[in-house]
């Protein structure tokens, strides 16, 4: 792909204490984000987090209750939608059905009376790989085509700030996860700044250079995906954006390096650099993909944690991984996730196990203990009340 004449530098974003109260709930609270030009920046969250308000304010589509929007350093909070350097994908694609492509891509070049307007609509469906098909009516094409007409119609504006609503939610799986790569190669391409709201984890790592995850109207934690990823610092995130086991122990000893924790009556160790909270009862987890999963105990060894033995309740198969579940006695279960090496399960239901992890893999949260099991609830309602999208199992905060 060519990005011609769309290769020009995004503008930056700002929000400066924003807030948006609605009659009887507080939808964002003083929220501050800067975004910086040319990124592609993903705000990550459950339905009713405050994700998509926070892109109407962007848009203009909706007044801030207090707090400021700055895009390329101009205050635009007062400034209507139609005058803000500002375009939105939306989920339902919103294409005049009577018009061409071609016609569609060129409409708002039009209305704006800008010169060779039909030039610039071609330049743009080249961008997206659809000029041959510039003489179809949306309705003979496909919903990945019809997503990509509704990009080259946002880009062709060049506005400083692309917005995406949730571009992918109407497609399929096969083809959504081809679209995201596709979206973050377009981006690349055009040089512009893409805010892309989306409650999809997956969509949002694959394509974000930064993710907010963001949850009851505030950023939970910010940073680049597999930062996120490793080193989750609450509950929510943790659960949230993948799936974590968790547990809670007390601190029992330290050095600068290491934390050593009691879980189970036995000594997990954490790197101090991991672990926000040093003292007193602590929570802390992993990754079910980081875990081993044994058949006898293991040796002692100052660079690998293990619990058990305990029982396998659960056997998952996924096609590219097993998922096990594993109950162990004070614990609680844990969730071990396995690539299949060879076929069919590695142990069956109610063997006896253990589980490893090494020591550099671990991480503790921030929150307290009763911000953590409030977390895992938040994470848990939240990924059931997206259970059309996404599937797992969140685990649980175990004493």
């Amino acid at each position: 792909m060519a990005a011609g004449t769309f290769a020009e530098k995004g503008a930056d974003l700002e929000l400066v204490g924003i807030t948006k109260t609605f009659p009887g709930f507080t939808a964002i609270q003083s929220l501050d984000l800067f975004i910086p030009a040319g990124s592609f920046f993903a705000l990550l969250g459950p339905s009713g987090c405050g994700k998509t308000t926070t892109l109407r304010l962007v848009a203009g589509l909706e007044e801030p209750t207090a707090g400021r929007i700055v895009i390329g350093g101009q205050d635009v909070t007062a400034t209507k939608s139609f005058q803000r350097p500002v375009n939105t994908v939306f989920q339902s694609y919103a294409l005049f059905p009577h018009m061409t492509v071609l016609e569609n891509v060129a409409f708002g070049l039009r209305r704006r009376s800008i010169a060779s307007p039909l030039e610039k609509a071609h330049e743009a469906l080249r961008l997206v790989e659809l000029d041959h098909l510039a003489a179809r009516r949306p309705g003979q094409l496909s919903g990945g085509q019809q997503q990509r007409v509704a990009l080259a119609r946002a880009v062709v504006n060049r506005p400083a700030l692309l917005l995406l609503d949730e571009p992918l939610g109407a497609l399929d799986l096969k083809l959504r996860r081809q679209m995201q790569l596709e979206l973050k190669d377009i981006q690349s391409e055009v040089g512009l700044t893409f805010l892309h709201v989306t409650h999809d984890q997956e969509e949002a790592m694959t394509m974000a250079d930064t993710i907010a995850v963001m949850n009851k109207g505030e950023i939970e934690q910010m940073g680049a995906p597999e930062e996120l990823y490793e080193l989750p610092r609450t509950a929510f995130v943790a659960n949230f954006l993948g799936q974590s086991n968790l547990f809670t122990g007390e601190v029992s000893g330290s050095t600068p390096d290491a934390l050593t924790v009691a879980i189970a009556g036995q000594r997990l160790i954490i790197p101090t650099a991991r672990a926000p909270r040093r003292k007193g009862t602590v929570t802390v987890g992993v990754r079910p993909e980081k875990l081993l999963l044994l058949t006898s105990a293991p040796a002692p060894s100052s660079g690998s944690n293990a619990l058990g033995p305990g029982r396998v309740i659960d056997v998952s198969f996924s096609g590219v991984s097993t998922q096990y579940t594993v109950a162990i006695p004070g614990a609680g279960d844990v969730v071990v996730f396995a690539q299949n090496m060879v076929f069919g399960p590695v142990v069956h239901v109610g063997a006896e196990v253990w589980v490893s992890w090494n020591v550099e893999h671990g991480f503790g949260l921030e929150d307290s203990v009763e911000e953590a099991a409030a977390g895992v609830q938040d994470a848990a309602a939240a990924q059931s009340a997206d259970a059309d999208t996404r599937t797992g199992v969140t685990s649980s905060v175990r004493a």
